[in-house]
């Protein structure tokens, strides 16, 4: 099995892949005004309207609802994005901060609510878990 991609649901797919674009710096394919992706090494951070739900099964899913699941990115330096992105984020949940597994995190939500964790390694063991 190969992971392959997170989808999240909006109402307002150009306002959400205009969001990750500046998160992620890479350019979002747009195949259609209801869905987009952002193609990153590792994975796939789809993007679908709510127009799309119904081709899954009326009411499987809902925009603006989540508040279980984190989109996250691996990072060079967490700081320099905070710096980077500062004016972007409407909804700082954690200035970049040193977890206890080893990460330092940078939390913010989505324009459509969904937490995002930019990280990076910091310590010996951290660095070691992203290289196995």
């Amino acid at each position: 099995m190969h992971f392959a991609s997170v989808r999240l649901i909006t109402d307002q797919v150009g306002r959400l892949a205009d969001f990750y674009e500046h998160v992620t710096g890479r350019a979002a394919r747009r195949y259609s005004p209801d869905f987009a992706e952002v193609v990153l090494p590792g994975a796939t951070l789809a993007i679908g309207s709510t127009a799309t739900v119904k081709l899954f099964g009326e009411g499987s899913a809902a925009p603006a609802a989540n508040r279980t699941a984190i989109v996250e990115f691996r990072v060079d330096d967490v700081d320099a994005e905070f710096a980077r992105l500062r004016d972007l984020i409407g909804e700082l949940v954690q200035e970049p901060t040193t977890m206890p597994w080893g990460n330092r995190s940078l939390l913010f939500r989505d324009p459509d609510g969904t937490l995002v964790n930019l990280f990076t390694p910091v310590t010996a063991e951290a660095i070691a878990r992203q290289h196995r």
